[in-house]
C-alpha cells in the first residue's frame, strides 16, 4: 500500500461529515469526523471546513477531494443538479459540479431524481452507496436503505430503473410522541424479537390489511390487556414495517433477495421483517460502501492519479 494519498473522500450529510484521505489502492490512510453537517452551515462556511479538516490531515495543497450528499443540495455548499432515472451510476461522475472558494479541486457529486408522475422522488447521498455496490460487481438487485425515510432502490445493469421513499421512520416518531399513542408507547423500545413485532408484521402483510384501522388497538390493548410500553412500540413498529414490505413485494422477483444498506437496531428490525415475509437479505456496511463509491468517482473524474488507469 501506498503511503501517499491520491485523493480526499468527504461524505457530508445533514448533520455529519466525514473525511478520508486515501492512497491510490483505496487505502485508508487518515479519517476524520465531524457534526458540521449541512444542516449547521451556510454555503460560505462550506470550503472552510473542509480545509480545516483536510488541514489536520495533513492533505497537500494540491490534494483533490470528491464530494457526496447534502453538500450539493439546494441549501448546501453549491447545488449539484440530479441526474435523471433510469440513472447509470458509474456515469454520476461526469455531472459533478465544481465547489467554489477553495484553492484545491473539489468535485461534487449528483444526487438522483425520478420526474415518474405520481411517483416522483429524491436522493441525495444514498446514490453514492449504490455506486460503491455497482463498483464491487451487484448491478441487477433490489436495495433497501432502512432510515427515518427509506429508500427502495431497484438496480439494473448498475442502473437506478426506480425508488421510492418510505416515511416509516418518520411516522413511527409522529405517531409515537405527538399521537393518542404515545400514552401507550412511551419510553418503550421496538425489539425485533418481541412477539408483538412478529405478530404485527404478519397482520400487516395480509392482502385485507388496513393500517388506519389496526393503529388505534395498540392503544386499546394498553387499556384492556395491560400491553407494556415496549409490546406498544414493537406492535407500531411492527405494523408499519409490515405495510411498508407489503407494498414492496411485488418489486421481488421469484427468489430475490433484498440488499440491505445500513446497521443498528432499525436494519436489525427490517431484517426481521422481511424474514418473516419470507424473503432473504444480505447486510451490507453502508459506511464501507460510500466510501467504495467515492473512490470509484475519484477514479472516473481523476485517472491521472491512479497509475494502473492513467497507464
Amino acid at each position: 500500500m501506498s503511503t501517499q494519498a491520491a485523493v480526499a473522500l468527504v461524505d457530508w450529510g445533514t448533520s455529519n461529515l466525514r473525511v478520508w484521505l486515501v492512497d491510490a489502492e483505496a487505502g485508508v490512510l487518515g479519517e476524520r469526523q465531524s457534526p458540521e453537517g449541512m444542516g449547521t452551515l451556510s454555503p460560505d462556511r462550506f470550503a472552510g471546513v473542509l480545509e480545516s479538516h483536510l488541514a489536520a490531515l495533513g492533505a497537500t495543497p494540491d490534494l483533490p477531494a470528491v464530494v457526496a450528499g447534502m453538500a450539493g443540495a439546494r441549501a448546501g455548499w453549491i447545488e449539484a443538479p440530479y441526474a435523471e432515472t433510469p440513472a447509470g451510476l458509474m456515469e454520476l461522475p461526469r455531472q459533478a459540479v465544481a465547489a467554489p472558494g477553495t484553492g484545491r479541486d473539489v468535485r461534487i457529486l449528483p444526487g438522483v431524481c425520478q420526474r415518474t408522475a405520481g411517483a416522483e422522488d429524491v436522493m441525495r447521498g444514498e446514490e453514492t452507496q449504490l455506486l460503491g455496490a455497482v463498483s464491487n460487481g451487484l448491478i441487477d438487485a433490489l436495495f433497501c436503505l432502512p432510515g427515518t425515510h427509506s429508500k427502495w432502490v431497484s438496480l439494473e445493469e448498475g442502473r437506478i430503473s426506480r425508488f421510492s421513499t418510505v416515511m416509516t421512520g418518520e411516522l413511527f416518531q409522529i405517531i409515537s410522541r405527538q399521537s393518542i399513542l404515545r400514552l401507550s408507547v412511551g419510553e418503550g423500545r421496538a425489539s425485533a424479537g418481541h412477539p408483538a413485532f412478529g405478530e404485527a408484521v404478519e397482520e400487516a402483510l395480509d392482502p385485507d390489511f388496513s393500517l388506519t384501522t389496526r393503529l388505534f388497538s395498540i392503544r386499546a390493548r394498553g387499556l384492556l390487556a395491560g400491553a407494556d410500553e415496549a409490546s406498544a412500540a414493537s406492535r407500531l413498529s411492527g405494523l408499519l414495517l409490515g405495510a411498508e414490505i407489503a407494498a414492496m413485494r411485488p418489486r421481488l422477483g421469484p427468489g430475490q433477495s433484498v440488499q440491505l444498506i445500513g446497521s443498528g437496531a432499525l436494519t436489525e428490525l427490517y431484517a426481521a421483517a422481511l424474514s418473516l415475509a419470507g424473503v432473504e437479505t444480505v447486510s451490507l456496511d453502508g459506511g464501507e460502501l460510500v466510501r467504495k463509491g467515492l473512490f470509484a468517482a475519484a477514479r472516473a473524474l481523476y485517472p491521472q492519479r491512479f497509475p494502473e488507469i492513467a497507464a
